[in-house]
């Protein structure tokens, strides 16, 4: 049975428009989902370049040491990911599926192995044919469309209640380009270099290198800043893949002030994706935007942030539509990073709940309380220490999360 659509889902799969250089295609393999895709390929033109950002988990899966291998190379010609195993923890059959599945790819691309990535995600610890994908790919061949942005989106969802895309234009000196991005990600959520699988194509001309810092920089506002469960997944991966047949002047430098709203829109196409993520968080029901000021730097607020965010007690007090504020100040003090009692401010909703060390005088519970029965929850929490400020992105916990969690590889 298909999972209950999540109630904080946007809505309908954006129309997304064909990205010159661009063909995707999908089919079932059989790895662990019957009566749908669990296969998305991406065939790019020659010239393509990518760049990426990758998990740094410790016990990170075989597709993600092979994609960090290549992005060295910054050219690519085919993506393939699958659903429902995510080839992490499986020793030298690992090995041997990326391998057999990238000289299946190379071949359809007819373009060198190391301009093949691959990604999996699913379960842990179970190993899979090597040829499990191998074997679908030629039959692929005449398969590939460019307008195949949804089918996509849908193959490479696990616990995922929705498809997440969304589409972007840019301007890039008097040029217009195209941003396509569609992502994965329900559970497993607490990001370290990216967040789950994530793909990212644009027409745009721009060196790969010029390529590695935009995506680099709008991933630390986007998928780095978003928590569900405060598990960071073995199989963390985002591309960002340029045709380069816009017929924009190639952007070689990253300081170049053309690159201005390409930037911006990248920015913004991948905090969507992320909210996405968040918004289809296993079992939520709740949308919560924490924003810590007056932090001693960016780095501190973003620690604060995220221990709040990530805290059982905090998560499960919204589920419960409970306005307990005592639970963000353990938080806050459980950090680690500098903190004053006396300079702490907490807000909930735009009401001023605690200032001074102590709760405000005549504070009135009720509008919290309100704000509380809502789907989107907002804190703010003020140090008044420095400036360093950060915005995460968060759910509540509730009982779905066990539910899903607790029979998932049943």
């Amino acid at each position: 049975m298909a999972p209950t659509i999540s109630p904080l889902a946007p809505g309908d799969f954006p129309w997304m428009p064909a990205i010159p250089g661009v063909r995707l295609a999908t089919t079932n393999c059989g790895i662990r989902y019957q009566g749908r895709d669990d296969l998305m390929v991406a065939l790019l033109d020659a010239g393509t370049t990518v760049a990426g950002v990758v998990t740094r988990s410790l016990t990170a899966s075989a597709p993600v040491h092979w994609c960090k291998k290549n992005l060295a190379g910054g050219s690519a010609r085919a993506i393939v990911v699958n659903s429902g195993n995510s080839n992490a923890f499986t020793g030298k059959a690992g090995e041997a599926f990326v391998q057999a599945t990238v000289e299946a790819a190379a071949t359809l691309a007819g373009c060198e192995p190391g301009e093949v990535f691959v990604a999996s995600t699913g379960v842990i610890g179970q190993p899979i044919p090597a040829d499990a994908i191998a074997r679908h790919l030629p039959g692929l061949a005449n398969s590939f469309d460019a307008g195949g942005w949804f089918p996509a989106a849908k193959a490479i969802m696990t616990t995922d209640t929705f498809a997440k895309g969304v589409t972007r234009t840019a301007k890039i000196g008097g040029t217009t380009v195209t941003l396509n991005g569609f992502a994965k990600g329900s559970g497993m959520i607490a990001p370290d270099m990216a967040t789950m699988l994530g793909f990212v194509f644009t027409d745009a001309a721009i060196a790969a290198p010029v390529l590695q810092k935009l995506l680099a920089e709008a991933n630390e506002q986007s998928f780095n800043c978003i928590t569900v469960d405060g598990d960071t997944s073995t199989s963390d991966t985002v591309l960002l893949c340029a045709t380069g047949q816009a017929g924009n002047k190639p952007v070689t430098k990253a300081g170049d002030k053309s690159l201005a709203d390409f930037k911006a829109q990248l920015n913004a196409l991948m905090v969507d994706l992320a909210q996405q993520i968040v918004r289809d968080g296993e079992g939520a029901t709740k949308f919560v935007t924490v924003r810590v000021e007056g932090a001693a730097s960016d780095k501190a607020a973003r620690r604060i942030a995220l221990s709040i965010a990530n805290s059982p007690l905090v998560k499960t007090a919204i589920a419960g539509e409970d306005a307990n504020w005592g639970r963000i100040v353990m938080a806050v003090g459980k950090a680690g990073e500098k903190a004053d009692r006396d300079k702490l401010r907490i807000s909930a909703g735009g009401v001023l709940i605690a200032a001074d060390g102590m709760e405000v005088p005549g504070y009135d519970e009720t509008p919290v309380v309100e704000h509380m029965k809502g789907r989107y929850i907002d804190f703010l929490v003020e140090l008044g220490i420095g400036s360093g400020a950060a915005t995460v992105w968060t759910c509540d916990l509730t009982h779905g999360y066990i539910d899903i969690n607790g029979s998932y590889r049943s």
